[in-house]
């Protein structure tokens, strides 16, 4: 081998490293993306069992209900639609009727229960998540600064 077949071979090496890097990189992105949903989308575009999502909303008035030990279900809605969640953990302090919220998890298979991993809730009186937020803001049911006063 000459040495500019050398040089070439391991220019090839390292470009077929640095690909090969590169998928591993992004399959592992895409394995971990959690989509945003709001209950009015699942209604029209049901989502498969197993599938990790974000489900965002209000907490339903009257729906909280806790269970044994850290056991609660809640529903989530955007006002049109709602959906129940059940979830194994300590709720967030601010973790209320009527606020935003924000939840991670997978649809239990055979039910139409949301099994949550995590909870996430509004930390002051004027913040919503941002998505939360737009969507309530378009569907009519958020009223922002007037529903903090």
């Amino acid at each position: 081998m000459t040495r500019k077949q050398k040089r070439l071979a391991v220019i090839a090496g390292g470009m077929g490293f640095i690909a090969t890097a590169v998928l591993l990189v992004l399959f592992a992105f895409s394995q971990s993306v959690a989509y945003f949903y709001m209950p009015g989308d699942l209604a029209k575009n049901p989502i498969g069992a197993g599938t990790l999502i974000r489900l965002g909303g209000l907490v339903g008035e009257g729906s909280i209900v806790r269970g044994e030990g850290t056991q609660v279900q809640f529903s989530v809605t955007d006002g049109s639609d709602a959906i129940k969640v059940r979830y194994n953990g300590i709720l967030p302090d601010l973790f209320r009727e009527g606020q935003g919220v924000v939840t991670e998890g997978k649809f239990e298979p055979g039910s139409d229960v949301f099994v949550a991993d995590s909870v996430l809730a509004k930390h002051d009186e004027r913040y919503m998540p941002k998505q939360v937020a737009d969507r309530l803001k378009a569907d009519g049911v958020w009223k922002g600064e007037e529903a903090s006063q």
